[in-house]
């Protein structure tokens, strides 16, 4: 176990190894009721949000719909990143980060004074991520009749409201699944119904690989309030459309472009044995230097990778420094992997 943002959060239960193979091959779950849910409702709540979010809300056409985006600072700097979802006509429900509370309750506070919404923070829920190839199958036996027949043809990055329960087809694994809002009364419950089924419980360390491997950004690792999304392989859940609307952090990101990047987040595959970590200097002759944002072993590849932001200008090969060594690596677009096979 290990304090994780002041919850005790369990490293791994067993083998890491075999946690990450489960969810690559089969079906695992994760407890990740330290995430921070925040309701936004009112008559202005989406106007609220097309404020505040990098990514355009209005993309939420129907209810159910999901957004990944990032909140910004006035420099174009990361706040924090966060799913959207559309939960009514008028409302809206966010899950940000646990480590990131404090500043993003404040964020929001701050910001939604201007706007007829009210925030409510949902301590009421714990959530639960059951993630893998055959999860959406096997948590059938789980379910009530309901919500097995509701989530049947639920599609991915959506979410839906059952009985109470809030059940999104999202996850941070690469993999198919369920990220599940339950009633903290209902949990343990629930929890224990999925151990008595054969779905086994999965730690931090098994989490953290499957999302470096899908290539998926960790706040405070790719991206933080020194860093934009453009800096962060994230310029695809940044609107500039339409051009009329305003959110915080546009200018700075507008004139970013228009200077040209001088950075940019790509993937770094190890052509020897190693295991990089994060903050390793990255050499790239002749043009200049960067830093691994994340690293480690690849249990799918068998070999070691890691993010990186480096020099915009950089091509196919740089070199790591680990330790007293400088072994080539090989340059590639995250992720490493896709639905559990080599994607490079």
């Amino acid at each position: 176990m290990t304090d994780f943002a002041g919850w005790e959060m369990p490293l791994y239960y067993g083998s890491q190894i075999e946690e990450h193979n489960r969810i690559r091959q089969d079906v695992g779950m994760f407890d990740v009721s330290h995430m921070n849910i925040v309701d936004i409702e009112g008559k202005e709540a989406a106007r609220f949000l097309r404020y505040l979010l990098a990514n355009n809300i209005d993309k939420l056409k129907n209810i159910g719909a999901a957004l990944y985006s990032c909140m910004l600072n006035n420099t174009g700097g990361v706040v924090d990143d966060l799913i959207c979802y559309r939960t009514t006509e008028e409302n809206y429900r966010i899950v940000l980060n646990a480590s990131t509370h404090d500043k993003d309750i404040a964020w929001l506070k701050k910001h939604i004074t201007k706007f007829q919404a009210k925030l409510i923070e949902r301590l009421d829920f714990a959530m639960l991520a059951i993630q893998g190839p055959n999860a959406r199958e096997k948590i059938k036996p789980v379910l009530s009749n309901k919500q097995a027949l509701a989530t049947e043809n639920l599609k991915t990055f959506y979410g839906i409201d059952i009985d109470g329960w809030w059940i999104a087809r999202t996850g941070y694994t690469g993999e198919d699944g369920y990220e599940i809002l339950v009633p903290k009364n209902e949990a343990i419950k629930f929890w224990d119904a999925l151990i008595d089924i054969g779905i086994k419980s999965c730690g931090l360390v098994a989490r953290d690989s499957l999302r470096l491997e899908a290539g998926l950004s960790l706040y405070g690792s790719e991206m933080d309030e020194t860093s934009s999304p453009l800096v962060s392989n994230l310029a695809w859940t940044v609107s500039f459309e339409p051009q009329d609307r305003d959110f915080i952090g546009r200018k700075a990101l507008e004139k970013e472009q228009l200077l040209g990047l001088k950075h940019k987040l790509v993937g770094l595959v190890l052509k020897e044995k190693g295991v990089p970590r994060s903050h390793q200097q990255v050499i790239v002759p002749n043009i200049g230097e960067g830093k691994t944002t994340s690293g480690g072993f690849s249990p799918t590849l068998n070999l070691g990778i890691a993010l990186a932001r480096v020099p915009f200008a950089t091509g196919e090969e740089c070199f790591l420094i680990i330790r007293d060594k400088q072994p080539a690596v090989r340059v590639i677009k995250p992720p490493f992997v896709r639905h559990g096979k080599r994607n490079f």
